[in-house]
């Protein structure tokens, strides 16, 4: 049984990323970055989590395609940093707890999450 399937399909998945992405938007962690809290004003609420189902569908085996941008080009320009990344994560943990996403599933999907940071957390040079 793949994760998707585990999770309960397209409508558990797309329940848990509207309370994921109300977190997110709303993190005074996240918009304490002007260039984050911009990106968050200029798209459609509706529209992100609608992308974000499809990615969170996709990576776990469902049927949908992605069809937004890579994660790089996603946040390039945001200029996320390591303590950013750690709010979003736990801002993943805690909408995860909200809907008791067993053990299981919650580390396959932190594991998805993770293989996406080098994408997003702006690497800093010395």
């Amino acid at each position: 049984m793949t994760l998707y399937e585990r999770l309960g399909g397209v409508f558990a998945i797309a329940t848990v990323v509207d309370d994921f992405v109300d977190r997110v938007m709303t993190d005074p962690r996240l918009n304490a970055n002007p260039k984050v809290k911009e990106a968050h004003h200029k798209v459609a609420p509706a529209g992100f989590k609608y992308l974000v189902t499809e990615q969170v569908c996709h990576a776990t085996g469902g049927p949908q395609r992605y069809t937004g941008r890579s994660m790089y080009d996603s946040h390039v320009h945001l200029e996320i940093n390591e303590a950013q990344w750690q709010a979003f994560l736990d801002d993943f943990r805690q909408t995860l707890d909200k809907f008791n996403v067993p053990a299981p599933e919650r580390a396959e999907l932190l594991a998805i999450v993770e293989c996406t940071k080098s994408d997003i957390v702006l690497a800093l040079t010395p």
